[in-house]
């Protein structure tokens, strides 16, 4: 039996398992019930099984029967703070707290390639490290299971790594797609207070208005990305939150703004650090006004390496037809806290469509909207997937 007709054979159990992650999300590093439920649904597997010290990772390592290399399979299992509007019947019993990205297919899909390499064990010529991961939305919880060991789990580094990720809208229902290079854009944190002196609306002449100027630094942003940055190596600086003043006619002391920054190479990721910096206190300067400019960097790029990117396309093509497969045209715009392992090993980050039958992907919510619905029927293509590139990419090594 195939791979993929074992993967269908399982389908109940892995939508039972996401049904229940699903009702009840945790947020963050620390997801003890999360963690408790993969434990069972690991149980009784020939795994080596570590926990995390710092954030409830789960590190579990299959050791085939025969010696080779190791690869890794990353699925990321924390929940957002929104609260669900999707209408489905699996709908978060937890206020405020919702499966609203697909960590929780993630979660039952890396189970569900466990169970699959496990019962092909003595098949197997090297190792595969599952890492079950809290913590992406932010948290970087990648980066933590990195310094706790997890790419060192087997024994020595993997030759490749692999992440799947759901898309509840925009993409064909169950196609995979991903490129070489850039995948995912860097995310940054760009924070801003401008520092003036108060004063009576009337007479602004007698204050120092941090208003306008933290006003001009928006703008500037904005021209300095067309005006700076190649348009076919794009930045996107989104200033998504201003605060200033409490009255009409009161000048306040300060005005505050916080930017997302996201990039899509190395060299424009350490360049527009720079430059944001630089601009924002030019600007506070020439008015004589003082500014605190807090840059935040958070993920890197996520840039698939080719050949792996390349296995992964031809693996989709073989095991599910031509039509399974398209070639991303550009990077997502979206981050992804697995750049920590493809800055690392070499990888390949895929995405796949997940939107309901029953929805036209074109008007469908997008990840991390509270509507944002999921097609259990990915479950089992996803868990093949993942076994797939294992067992393959272990028996091209051997070879």
């Amino acid at each position: 039996m195939s791979l993929r007709e074992s993967a269908a054979d399982m389908r109940d159990e892995l939508v039972r398992l996401r049904h229940a992650l699903h009702r009840e999300p945790e947020i963050g590093l620390h997801l003890p019930r999360t963690q408790e439920k993969v434990l069972a649904a690991l149980s009784g597997l020939p795994l080596e099984i570590r926990l995390g010290e710092r954030l409830s990772s789960i590190t579990a390592v299959l050791r085939g029967a025969r010696p080779g290399p190791t690869v890794l399979l990353r699925g990321d299992m924390d929940a957002l703070p929104v609260s669900e509007r999707s209408g489905e019947a699996i709908t978060s019993q937890v206020d405020g707290r919702m499966h609203a990205c697909g960590h929780d297919l993630h979660t039952a899909m890396l189970t569900g390639a466990a169970h699959l390499l496990s019962a092909r064990r003595d098949e197997l010529a090297g190792n595969v490290i599952f890492m079950f991961q809290p913590g992406e939305e932010g948290k970087g919880g990648a980066k933590i299971m990195i310094e706790e060991g997890v790419l060192d789990a087997a024994g020595e580094r993997p030759i490749a790594a692999y992440a799947l990720h759901v898309i509840s809208a925009a993409l064909p229902r169950r196609v995979f797609i991903s490129k070489g290079g850039p995948m995912m854009a860097a995310a940054d944190r760009f924070v801003v207070t401008v520092r003036g002196a108060g004063g009576h609306g009337s007479v602004p002449h007698r204050a120092k208005d941090p208003i306008p100027v933290a006003c001009e630094m928006v703008t500037a942003l904005q021209t300095m990305v067309t005006r700076g940055f190649d348009v076919f190596d794009p930045v996107v600086v989104t200033v998504g939150s201003f605060h200033a003043g409490t009255a009409e006619n009161v000048i306040p002391e300060e005005a505050r703004f916080e930017a997302t920054i996201r990039s899509f190479s190395k060299a424009s990721h350490a360049r527009i650090q720079e430059r944001a910096v630089t601009l924002v206190k030019g600007i506070a300067a020439a008015y004589g006004l003082d500014v605190e400019a807090d840059y935040q960097v958070s993920y890197p790029v996520t840039v698939n390496d080719g050949a792996e990117a390349e296995f992964v396309g031809a693996t989709v093509r073989e095991v599910y037809g031509e039509q399974r497969f398209i070639r991303a045209p550009q990077p997502f715009t979206g981050s992804e806290d697995f750049s920590f392992v493809s800055d690392r090993v070499p990888s390949a980050f895929v995405a796949l469509g997940a939107c309901p039958p029953d929805i036209d992907p074109g008007k469908a919510a997008y990840n991390h909207a509270p509507e944002a619905r999921f097609d259990d029927a990915v479950l089992p293509d996803g868990a093949a997937l993942y076994a797939e590139l294992a067992v393959r990419r272990l028996g091209v090594a051997a070879e």
